[in-house]
């Protein structure tokens, strides 16, 4: 399996490509992409002849739906989100994007619900419904080849806020200890913002998690 990351926008989001060379398929992880990053997106995908099955919102907040119409167009993609996060992609003021006097309104094909699966090439990959930052965020795990994607759970020395509307600092936490932090230490961590990490690397450093752990 291979992650190609696309973050040339201006909230530095990662949009992930996790796909297989040996059967030309992936998912996308997340769509806050810029025009930037669309073109290297399409460039990447025509190159390898690869399918996206499907793209997979971790959470509904602007910065990571910006760009769904766009990469629709180009993969005809079904959209999936937490079941909890319908409502928020489709209503601006519940994923901010009002806030940037740009509204954003989008609509998921399907959803999904913790502990649910995608098979993408020769992998599969589970939600984990991690919610805090958002009441229907989640991360995706490949158990196989220890790859986890966190969204905005969970980041390099760090977690997601918590001052949005409807975030829970105290279950976001309780989450990330009970969910994440009990994986293999070598899991290998690409959250939605910044540098990614490990498991172990998180259980000795995060200061927003050591309590916990």
């Amino acid at each position: 399996m291979e992650i190609k990351t696309f973050n040339q926008n201006s909230m530095g989001q990662n949009v992930y490509l996790y796909y297989s060379e040996a059967h030309r398929e992936g998912i996308l992880i997340d769509a806050g992409c810029s025009e930037v990053d669309i073109k290297s997106l399409e460039k990447c995908i025509t190159g390898h002849e690869i399918t996206v099955k499907a793209m997979l919102l971790t959470h509904g907040h602007y910065d990571h739906i910006t760009a769904i119409s766009a990469i629709k167009t180009l993969t005809r993609a079904p959209v999936y989100c937490h079941e909890e996060e319908r409502e928020m992609l489709e209503t601006p003021s519940l994923n901010l994007s009002t806030h940037t006097g740009k509204p954003i309104s989008a609509v998921a094909e399907g959803t999904f619900k913790d502990d649910d699966t995608f098979e993408v090439g020769e992998v599969t990959l589970r939600v984990l419904h991690t919610a805090g930052h958002t009441p229907g965020g989640v991360c995706l795990y490949d158990a196989e080849n220890g790859v986890l994607f966190t969204g905005d759970t969970l980041f390099r020395s760090s977690i997601g806020r918590t001052d949005f509307p409807n975030g829970d600092h105290a279950l976001l936490v309780k989450n990330i200890t009970s969910k994440l932090l009990t994986l293999p230490e070598e899991t290998r961590v690409f959250p939605g913002h910044g540098a990614s990490t490990t498991i172990a690397s998180e259980k000795k450093n995060n200061p927003f998690l050591r309590e916990g752990v």
